[in-house]
């Protein structure tokens, strides 16, 4: 019970004491006036009939309004009760009506002496209802030959001290002879029925029970003064007699509410030995016995002959007495013969179970432990029996179990019967086993019952490992490593700003796994981790956060020196960097990856979700800075996140909103100066005014559908400019950016190309698809990955569109692609055009590439030719176009006309050098034939 719950049981310190000392004085006060004689004989007799009346009446109507508010099964008994009072009541008034209003004695018999009559048998039924009844017939015998027993005795002995007399004073009379021995022949039956029934306890609802059987019991003594007949011929109205009844009916009538204000406590554990009241049921027929032979001695001793009915009422209860101890030997053996088959029964249950039982006494000496204790601790029941329970636990344990056991022992043993213990015992091998052990309480000890749990203690340990975990490399996982972040800069090292978080991103790794397999992959990451955990110092923490991502948590050593603490874990940092970043030994060759780490410091305040992200972005900073780097947190970079996000956000609407423009760059043949091509290319303005270039609002969308949707506009966007411009006569074809991703979607099926230009109206042949050398599914080195490429670009080489290859000798080695794609076109990285005049090696690198295309067959394209110098270089090297500012830059619709239609650029000697020219803030290349600068977008 909570402490809650006991305030709302307690009685109230007035209302609980209030009602049973108002009571008391009502009663001490009825008992008061009738021994003082009520000071008139008017008011003796009211007080002795009408008091007693009303008494009886709100004792009826207390148990009435108590039987309404019972269950179905108790409701009987009150009801019979509040019939019994009600009698009582009648009767009563009745015998006020002739002394009090008529005036006259009271005849006898009178209708007074038929109500009173009455009293009895419904109190006696109530009891009968409110009793526990008997489960078998042999308990309804006993039951019937208890109240025979205590009634016969009780006969007897009411017999000889004054039934007899008053039988033989009325004899000749019938009617009040039988009328003198109803009373007291009733009351008999009534306390053989409560000390019967009582002896063998009530149901629910003890303390009313108790308390209506104390005002029966009460009612009865005061019939049996009434009835003796010394009393009887002295009495009158409102003497001292009639204050018992009056109490007895108050009581009755106080019962049920009384036990309502005082709740019933908890019945408290059986202690060893007997209970007195336990043992007054088995005394019960010797008592009887006893109660008659007094009957009889005083008939000796006083000199009397026996009376007949004393000797037959004796000889009754004899044979009562005889019969009821043949069914309690019968019971006993019936008893002993069960009690041995359960003892047998639980003895095979403890010997053949798999947990150990052990009994130990309030020293700690085990008494009794059951024979599992070989099997389960590996050491013999016999030589632990006698042991001190201390000398098996575990030292490190000892002062938790002993604590608990106090604590249990002194808890109540209705609010917690049993408690729970995990331990480690010692085995017989000296190995510590974790032993589980419910216990009970002993006759004063301990009971233990005990099993080996180390099994599942190791599972739930594995477990909980698992769960912290990364099952690839063992270190911890992004969880683990997340609560001790938080431990980190929490509590007492919440001002420690020397803590530091490290974010690791293997570079290349993706290069790795795509090129040497995933199972190449995995061995690279397991011997990367195994080199940051040994880098890092044993307080500090190593973790994976998934895919080649890694952390480390570095603790402060609570220095003040911001400065010098960012340099030391830079330096931390930097070694890192160096260790991850040396070779490799997978599969028998020489791996290299870098390592971009970002480095965040805790600051006042911060969370560990907040530190995280601040590695974070450091670490991202470090890879778009070139990657194989160290960079430290600046709160710069949060911003930066924030307008990228912006600006991603706004780049889903631009499509619809037209923000976006088509620019195209001529591309120029080397040998003719003619434009034999344009490069299609988008541009777009955002409503800040700000222009980007397709390589920044590509890299800041990081959305593959709205690179898809900004793929879709332009390729439809630029077939349908160039079939316009092939209306005007300007039949010049067009070079179009596809990404493999698309070309490998099922949203662009084969015939969608074909579509687009019937649409339009454009031949197959003036649409050139251009693929990136730098898009990773080109340099896949599975040989399914490019089968499905191959057989695409195949489909749209059948009805004449053509096929280039952007960007090629400026990143990866693409001659899986070159040996494996039909090409018609390539196109060389700017990276390889700058610096072709001044370096003679560049200048040979160059030249193969362009030799290795002219003998595939292929024509070739020179991006970002910006010098005259180039141009020559390259047309010599047997190039056969370009384009870039030496020839113009991306141009709006009007001008590409007006280009097209010049349609002349200088590309041998006649090429005059650039003039510099807008002053020393920079200006634009100006070729004989005009600018070559790069359409300006207008707002959108």
């Amino acid at each position: 019970m909570t402490a809650v719950q006991a305030r709302r049981a307690a009685p109230s310190p007035g209302g609980g004491i209030l009602t049973p000392l108002l009571l008391a004085v009502v009663c001490s006060g009825y008992a008061v006036g009738a021994t003082l004689g009520w000071g008139s004989r008017e008011l003796a007799l009211i007080m002795g009939d009408f008091g007693l009346s009303a008494a009886a009446l709100v004792a009826a109507v207390s148990c009435l309004c108590y039987a309404r508010r019972m269950p179905a099964r108790l409701r009987p008994a009150w009801l019979l009760f509040a019939l019994s009072s009600l009698m009582a009541a009648i009767g009563n008034a009745v015998w006020g009506w002739y002394e009090v209003v008529l005036d006259e004695p009271v005849p006898s018999p009178s209708v007074a002496d038929v109500f009173f009559l009455c009293f009895a048998p419904p109190a006696i039924v109530g009891l009968l209802v409110l009793a526990k009844r008997p489960v078998s017939r042999a308990g309804w015998v006993c039951l019937a030959l208890d109240s025979w027993l205590i009634g016969g005795s009780l006969l007897t002995l009411s017999w000889s001290l004054a039934l007899a007399h008053t039988a033989n004073a009325q004899g000749r009379s019938v009617a009040p002879a039988a009328l003198s021995l109803a009373y007291p022949m009733l009351d008999i039956v009534l306390v053989s029925m409560v000390l019967a029934l009582h002896l063998r306890r009530f149901g629910g609802h003890r303390s009313a029970v108790n308390t209506a059987v104390a005002a029966l019991a009460l009612t009865v003594v005061s019939d049996a003064l009434f009835t003796s007949p010394l009393l009887r011929a002295n009495y009158s109205s409102g003497q001292l007699l009639d204050a018992g009844w009056f109490a007895g009916s108050l009581l009755l009538a106080y019962a049920p509410w009384g036990a309502r204000r005082h709740p019933e406590p908890a019945r408290p554990l059986r202690q060893p030995g007997r209970p007195v009241a336990g043992s007054l049921p088995a005394l019960t027929p010797y008592l009887a016995a006893a109660v008659c032979t007094l009957g009889i001695l005083f008939h000796v001793v006083e000199g009397r002959r026996v009376d007949l009915f004393v000797v037959l009422t004796a000889c009754t209860v004899v044979l009562a007495l005889v019969v009821r101890q043949g069914i309690m030997l019968q019971d006993n053996m019936a008893l002993t013969d069960e009690l041995a088959e359960k003892e047998n029964h639980f003895r095979s249950l403890v010997q053949g179970s798999s947990d150990v039982i052990m009994i130990a006494a309030p020293t700690g000496i085990l008494r009794y432990v059951s024979p599992a204790a070989s099997g389960v601790y590996g050491r013999d029941a016999e030589e632990l029996t006698g042991s001190e329970l201390a000398c098996l636990v575990h030292p490190q344990d000892l002062g938790r179990v002993v604590h608990e056991v106090r604590r249990f022992l002194a808890a109540s043993p209705a609010d917690e019967p049993t408690t729970r213990i995990e331990c480690r015992f010692r085995s017989g091998d000296g190995e510590w086993l974790n032993v589980e052990s419910v216990v009970n309480r002993h006759q004063g000890g301990l009971i233990f019952n005990s099993r080996d749990v180390t099994e599942r203690v190791r599972l739930q340990a594995q477990l909980q490992h698992s769960a912290e975990h990364d099952p690839l490399t063992d270190l911890p996982n992004r969880a683990l490593f997340t609560e001790r972040v938080h431990r980190a800069i929490g509590g007492r090292r919440a001002s420690d700003i020397g803590t530091a978080v490290l974010f690791i991103d293997l570079d290349g790794f993706k290069g790795v796994n795509d090129r040497l397999g995933h199972q190449a992959g995995d061995e690279l990451l397991i011997a990367a981790a195994g080199r940051l955990a040994e880098s890092v110092r044993s307080g500090d923490t190593a973790a994976r956060l998934g895919g080649d991502e890694f952390a480390a948590l570095i603790l402060g050593d609570g220095t003040r020196d911001r400065a010098s603490r960012e340099a030391q874990v830079v330096e931390i940092a930097d070694r890192l960097r160096l260790t991850l970043s040396q070779p490799y030994r997978i599969d028998g060759q020489d791996v290299r990856v870098a390592a971009s780490i970002g480095v965040a410091f805790a600051e006042p305040g911060i969370s560990p979700s907040g530190l995280m992200r601040n590695a974070d972005l450091a670490m991202y900073r470090a890879k778009a800075a070139g990657k194989d780097r160290v960079e430290l947190y600046a709160p710069q970079m949060q911003a930066e996140v924030v307008r990228r996000t912006e600006l991603a956000a706004r780049l889903r609407t631009a499509l619809h909103e037209g923000e976006f423009a088509l620019l195209h760059q001529p591309v120029v043949n080397l040998a003719s100066g003619r434009i034999d091509a344009v490069s299609a290319q988008a541009r777009w303005r955002s409503a800040h005014g700000i222009l980007f270039t397709p390589a920044e609002f590509l890299r800041v969308s990081g959305d593959g559908d709205r690179a898809d949707e900004l793929g879709r506009w332009l390729l439809d966007e630029a077939v349908a400019q160039a079939a316009e411009r092939g209306r005007r006569g300007h039949h010049v074809p067009v070079t179009v950016r596809v990404s493999t991703r698309r070309l490998l979607d099922r949203s662009l099926p084969p015939g969608s190309v074909e579509r687009l230009l019937a649409r339009h109206g454009l031949p197959s042949g003036a649409l050139t698809i251009e693929l990136s050398d730098h898009d990773p599914r080109i340099h896949q080195d599975t040989r399914a990955s490019l089968d499905e490429l191959e057989q695409r670009l195949m489909a749209l080489r059948r009805i004449g569109v053509r096929i280039a290859l952007d960007g090629f000798g400026g990143g990866y080695a693409a001659m899986g692609a070159l040996r494996r794609l039909p090409l018609d076109v390539l196109k060389l990285d700017r990276g390889l055009v700058d610096g072709i005049v001044e370096s003679s090696r560049q200048y040979k690198i160059t030249s193969g590439l362009l030799a290795i295309a002219g003998d595939l067959g292929m024509e070739s394209v020179a991006e970002g030719v910006d010098l005259p110098e180039q141009v020559l270089a390259l047309r010599a090297m047997g190039c056969t176009h370009g384009q870039g500012a030496a020839f113009a830059g991306a141009l709006d619709e009007y001008r590409l006309r007006r280009a097209l239609v010049r349609d002349d650029y200088p590309v041998t000697g006649e090429i005059a050098l650039p003039a510099l020219t807008g002053g020393a803030s920079g200006g634009s290349f100006r070729m004989r034939n005009g600018s070559h600068t790069e359409t300006r977008v207008p707002p959108a």
